[in-house]
């Protein structure tokens, strides 16, 4: 009889991570959900409460976790502007004293590691579109700093750990993924314009709306981050996950516009500082190394999401 793998996902109340959960209880693994419920939510796991091999813990990653686990999922961070402004010091020690605790956790009980890394290390990126030996163009003491430092300089404990402890890492950075369970209030792109459509409110733009943006479906990412898992020990990452197809927001706009058939009008505010104008993953190395690219076609996914939002508007 084969024993069930014991899996932590940090983060695992949240839009990604309980997607993730739901696919990795499917497959027969003992699932421990960590999660302090700032942008997570318990009605994002509540299908999964009942089941018996699902365990939900109030916990911060920046304090030290005691368990033993096989493989850990670290997604625990704010991911909107938003929310991860709000408490700037406290977006990065997420970042930074979190991975430190998850990378001691693996460290100790040999477990296999991965990290949610995100398209946001390149910041508001020179060369496009983006490969992985891309070092990116980031304003290290700009508002969105926070985030994408606290994200590089977890990238950077990942990697000493793996060439100073051997710890088994496995590093995704993750690019725009939309889809159901997406925070209603984070301000993103995606959720911000299907609410507004549904509610017959203006759609709001900033900057000229021709910025472009590359979106992936949830379910395609999480297939991503599994494929990902599954690799051998000599292939750590990092490796970009997300749409290789790029949309300028404008035409995001409508095309929600008319999915909705919303009467909304579009209005224009100015682009917000360090705000990138391009972001467009190159998946080559996610191609070969772990034969996955999207298949949900753009419609289709937003289709998914508006009905979901619905409840909200």
């Amino acid at each position: 009889m084969q024993l069930r793998k014991r899996v932590l996902v940090t983060g695992g109340a949240g839009f990604l991570g309980s997607h993730l959960c739901e696919r990795l209880i499917a497959a027969g693994n003992d699932v421990l959900c960590v999660d302090n419920y700032f942008t997570g939510t318990k009605d994002n796991i509540g299908g999964l409460l009942a089941n018996p091999h699902f365990e939900a813990m109030r916990q911060d990653v920046t304090f030290p976790l005691y368990v033993e686990v096989d493989e850990i999922f670290n997604l625990a961070c704010p991911a909107s502007p938003i929310h991860y402004q709000f408490d700037p010091v406290a977006t990065t020690k997420t970042s930074v004293h979190g991975a430190i605790n998850m990378l001691g956790l693996a460290k100790r009980v040999k477990a296999k590691i991965m990290q949610a890394s995100t398209s946001e290390v390149y910041g508001d990126p020179i060369e496009h579109p983006q490969t992985e030996s891309y070092r990116g163009n980031v304003n290290p003491i700009g508002p969105r700093a926070c985030y994408d430092e606290g994200k590089r300089c977890a990238e950077t404990l990942f990697f000493d750990y793996h060439r100073q402890h051997r710890v088994r890492i496995k590093v995704a950075r993750i690019f725009n993924t939309y889809g159901p369970r997406m925070h209603p209030n984070d301000g993103r792109v995606v959720s911000n314009f299907v609410l507004q459509a549904l509610r017959g409110q203006p759609i709001t733009l900033y900057g000229s709306g021709s910025q472009t943006r590359a979106f992936c479906y949830v379910d395609d990412l999480i297939e991503g981050f599994l494929r990902l898992m599954g690799t051998g020990d000599d292939f750590t990452g990092p490796v970009n996950l997300g749409n290789p197809v790029e949309i300028p927001v404008k035409e995001l706009a409508e095309r929600i516009i008319k999915l909705t058939r919303s009467s909304s009008t579009l209005i224009y505010r100015p682009l917000p500082q360090d705000d990138p104008t391009q972001r467009c993953p190159d998946i080559t190395l996610a191609r070969s190394k772990l034969g996955w690219e999207p298949t949900v076609p753009l419609e289709a996914g937003l289709e998914r999401t508006i009905d979901y939002f619905r409840a909200f508007a």
